[in-house]
């Protein structure tokens, strides 16, 4: 058990180059042909937080949460949010695309929802970029806790990458998983307080809210970014957050393990 334990996660180390260039080559790929290139990594989010910003402030009337700017605000829960999106919905499919370095090279087919965590975090980066400029502009302290963002986005690629090796397992022998995970993250994205204030339910539904571990990591962007709160400060839901975490994340080692022998096969 434990030499196919490490047979299964030493490669990641050892191949850390090649991740990222595979990472930097995808990030690259999706850009070719275009004339504005990787301007569109800047582009798409400041249109995107642009829209609903004017949406949810100018037609729907939110008001500021806890005296900060609403923009500042959703910014902050869009980050995290479509990180986590990207790699869950992105990974789903990647051991099929892909299906020629399975069937044709030795290759570690695990390193693949990895791969794509690494190209997801460069469009992350200039969601950050974004979010400190709104900061700044709206007269927000600079402070130290900014750089704990650092550990919850730990938390949120530990978190994915656990679901990413499970999904991406399971969707080379089940093709309907790519329609689950679509609408899992389209549930999802309404449930969890992005948009809204957890404060405006009741506290049984706010409790039940909560049992969503990237509340966890929204929250946290907030609390880091907004709040100036440390984790510890909750540590009863830290605690929470990561046996759910961790134990996803054995589930999918264990799943995607299991299944990679077969993968050549079925592709």
């Amino acid at each position: 058990m434990i030499s196919e334990t490490l047979s299964f996660f030493i490669p990641i180390w050892q191949k850390r180059r090649l991740v990222l260039l595979m990472a930097r080559r995808e990030v690259v790929s999706q850009y070719v042909g275009s004339g504005l290139g990787s301007l569109w990594m800047l582009i798409q989010p400041v249109v995107m937080i642009t829209v609903f910003w004017f949406v949810f402030s100018m037609g729907f009337k939110v008001k500021p949460t806890n005296d900060v700017p609403f923009v500042v605000w959703l910014t902050a829960g869009l980050a995290p949010w479509f990180l986590f999106s990207a790699i869950v919905n992105g990974s789903a499919a990647v051991v099929v695309h892909h299906s020629h370095l399975i069937k044709k090279t030795i290759f570690f087919s695990q390193l693949l929802p990895v791969v794509k965590i690494f190209s997801s975090l460069v469009a992350h980066a200039v969601f950050l970029v974004i979010l400190f400029c709104l900061i700044v502009l709206q007269g927000i302290a600079v402070n130290i806790w900014f750089l704990q963002v650092l550990y919850y986005l730990f938390c949120l690629v530990v978190l994915s990458l656990g679901i990413s090796w499970l999904f991406s397992a399971l969707y080379v022998f089940l093709r309907d998983i790519g329609q689950i995970v679509g609408v899992m993250l389209q549930v999802g994205f309404w449930l969890t307080p992005v948009f809204w204030d957890i404060e405006m339910m009741p506290p049984r539904i706010q409790l039940l809210l909560k049992l969503n571990p990237v509340y966890y990591i929204i929250q946290g962007y907030r609390d880091s970014f907004l709040a100036g709160m440390p984790f510890w400060h909750r540590p009863v839901y830290s605690l929470y957050f990561w046996l759910f975490a961790v134990c996803l994340f054995c589930l999918g080692a264990f799943v995607f393990n299991r299944m990679k022998p077969q993968f050549s096969d079925v592709l």
